[in-house]
């Protein structure tokens, strides 16, 4: 088996793994239904603001739960998360079913919170839970002309 799906762990073996990784610790979150250069390079840059980073991934149940379109997540989870683990810049995949990764980010408590750039930093209900224990919080710009979406659109013409 590929040595990337290690980097796969469920919830109930979170705690052991995270302890197992160096410090500071990234986390961002997000569906990345067809990972494209957008993905590949926002996640190269919020893994540069740390030694660590952890994704959590929307499970297919949170993603359909975001009215992203019909049929959508295109990809299964399971297949999306060892796409992402087999990314360089990964260090551990983990799924989470609610709306939002607020659950997930009280367990991981990491150092640093990262999302893109099109969403308000400052209004996250995640930022504000990682300010509370010392963490930061930082949105990556976007990458302008990269969009699942737009790309699913032009894939279904």
């Amino acid at each position: 088996m590929p040595d990337f799906l290690d980097k796969l762990c469920p919830r109930h073996d979170l705690a052991r793994r995270l302890a197992a990784l160096t410090r500071p610790l990234v986390f961002t979150n997000g569906v990345f239904d067809i990972l494209h250069r957008g993905h590949v390079t926002y996640l190269a840059q919020a893994r540069a603001l740390g030694a660590s980073l952890v994704i959590g991934l929307n499970s297919d149940v949170s993603a359909r739960g975001l009215g992203k379109g019909p049929g959508r997540p295109l990809n299964g989870e399971a297949d999306r998360a060892c796409v992402l683990a087999a990314l360089e810049s990964v260090s551990l995949v983990t799924l989470f079913d609610e709306p939002t990764p607020v659950q997930l980010l009280e367990l991981v408590q990491p150092d640093v919170y990262v999302k893109g750039g099109d969403y308000n930093i400052d209004t996250l209900p995640e930022t504000q839970l990682v300010r509370s224990w010392g963490g930061t919080a930082h949105a990556i710009a976007f990458v302008e002309g990269y969009s699942t979406s737009s790309l699913v659109q032009r894939i279904r013409g």
